[in-house]
């Protein structure tokens, strides 16, 4: 006998449609899972015999045959272990078939209860796309299942329950929206940091524009610090944003029971060891990497001249593009990576170039063998270069704190809104991302800022790209200031953050 229970998969980081057919037929016992399955589903068949025999029911003595189709495309994972379950004793007769509008997922314990798995919210997503008014889940999966709104979510402990409730003896009860109660209480704040006043100025316009930002400074200057404290100015998450983050983080495993929702902006900085592909995305299964995990957030690189090349370059086309098309052997998938970079680095290897104390023992070409770690066309996606100085006896032995992050992130929002508004049903949500054919129509100069820029541009061999970043800056400074208009000091400030430019270091 026949039958066909749905499901659903995940490509790269989006959902799609699972029908697993199981046939018995007669013949010598055999149990063969096909339909491109991979290591961890064909290792469902231990899992589910011992299921079925510890939940009460008869396994079948008979040739099984399961099929997941559409078998052009790489299963993976054990979240097949419960839609074959049921496959298999609905073609028993053990239980009825379900119904064609609902979809099953889950791993099973060999005594039949549930596991959670990864990437339930992009599946339940496209779950109420296929059209299903039910899906169910692992008991620890509802929560975040239930943020796809529009289906129906049942919570399932075990293969016990399921069935009573298929049956119609003991229904479950669908779960409830899962509603976050986000706090704003961070516990680093910018209120810790003492002087550094330029470059908290910089960091709330980066945060304000969302743009990419570089700080260069000694050991011991701030700037980790500085760099660590950015999520408690950042602007609120919109809704899309928050549920476009929560699938990348689902899908990566990143996500809880108690914490099913991402709804405060994330701050990833991985150690300069990190590989190419952990840092781009790849591997077996195709994975994002953690420029997509930061994404509608922070990437924050420290120590930047120390991680590798190939995984620095890696950024250049993700940094201009918010987006990161990864192609395998296993496919290519292209996953978003629209983020807030941030690198922090040392004059030199040493560390101590320009310190007061004159302590650096790097000659000049060492100096420059160690700044050129950093290649020009990447140091040109980057709008804001900044030096951090060491922050001398008086500031750091003064009483008064500094303004607090409540603050700062309150004139961000202000800002935010601003460009919320001004970029309404484009797509784009801040300065940063602006479109060429948006500086035209946002960024036009007067005659004094044309001719600043323009000095400027010859001056320092300005490429087209940091000209484009230079434009965008001052319009967000020009935000902050609540003028209609980009202006001179506008324009004076933001070629104050180019200063590291290729033909300057």
């Amino acid at each position: 006998m026949l039958s066909v229970i749905n499901s659903l998969g995940i490509a790269g980081i989006q959902g799609y449609r699972v029908f697993v057919e199981c046939d018995l037929a007669s013949g010598l016992p055999n149990f063969d899972v096909v339909g491109l399955p991979d290591a961890v589903v064909k290792e469902s068949r231990g899992r589910v015999r011992s299921a079925v025999k510890n939940s009460g029911f008869d396994f079948p003595l008979r040739r099984i045959t399961v099929n997941l189709a559409p078998a052009d495309l790489k299963k993976e994972g054990s979240l097949y272990d419960l839609p074959i379950l049921l496959g298999i004793l609905s073609a028993s007769e053990q239980i009825s078939c379900p119904d064609g509008k609902s979809a099953f997922l889950g791993e099973l314990s060999l005594d039949g209860k549930l596991r959670p798995v990864n990437g339930v919210l992009p599946m339940a997503i496209s779950a109420v796309r296929a059209g299903f008014d039910k899906i169910f889940v692992p008991e620890a999966n509802a929560n975040e299942a239930t943020l796809a709104k529009g289906i129906e979510v049942y919570p399932v402990r075990d293969v016990a329950q399921l069935i009573a409730h298929l049956k119609g003896e003991e229904l479950i009860s669908p779960a409830p929206i899962w509603t976050p109660s986000p706090s704003s209480d961070f516990t680093l704040d910018f209120a810790d940091v003492k002087g550094q006043e330029n470059a908290k100025r910089a960091l709330e316009i980066a945060a304000t524009g969302g743009h990419n930002i570089l700080m260069l400074g000694p050991p011991g200057s701030g700037k980790s610090m500085l760099a660590r404290r950015i999520p408690s100015i950042l602007p609120d998450m919109t809704y899309e944003e928050s549920i476009e983050t929560t699938e990348i983080h689902s899908v990566c495993g990143l996500t809880s029971q108690e914490n099913p929702f991402i709804y405060e902006r994330p701050f990833r900085s991985p150690h300069h060891t990190v590989s190419t592909v952990a840092l781009a995305g790849g591997g077996v299964p195709l994975h994002p990497g953690e420029i997509s995990v930061a994404h509608n957030g922070v990437l924050f690189l420290d120590e930047l001249p120390e991680f590798s090349r190939d995984a620095l370059e890696s950024m250049r086309q993700p940094l201009e593009d918010m987006e990161i098309t990864v192609s395998r052997a296993a496919g290519s998938f292209t996953f978003p990576a629209s983020v807030m970079f941030v690198g922090a680095m040392n004059p030199c290897k040493c560390g101590w170039h320009g310190h007061p104390s004159g302590r650096c023992t790097c000659s000049q070409s060492e100096i420059d063998r160690y700044m050129h770690r950093i290649s020009g066309p990447l140091l040109d996606r980057i709008d804001m270069h900044i030096e951090v100085p060491s922050v001398d006896y008086d500031e750091l032995s003064a009483v008064k704190r500094g303004e607090p992050s409540s603050e700062i992130r309150r004139r961000v929002n202000r800002g935010r809104e601003i460009q919320r508004k001004r970029f309404e049903g484009t797509g784009i949500t801040c300065n940063a991302n602006m479109t060429a054919a948006m500086l035209g129509t946002y960024c036009v100069l007067d005659k004094a800022a044309d001719t600043l820029l323009r000095n400027a541009f010859e001056k320092f061999g300005m490429t087209a790209r940091s000209h484009a970043k230079v434009l965008r800056l001052a319009r967000t400074i020009a935000d902050m200031a609540g003028s209609e208009n980009i202006q001179a000091i506008h324009i004076s400030e933001a070629l104050q953050y180019r200063t590291l430019d290729r033909n300057q270091l």
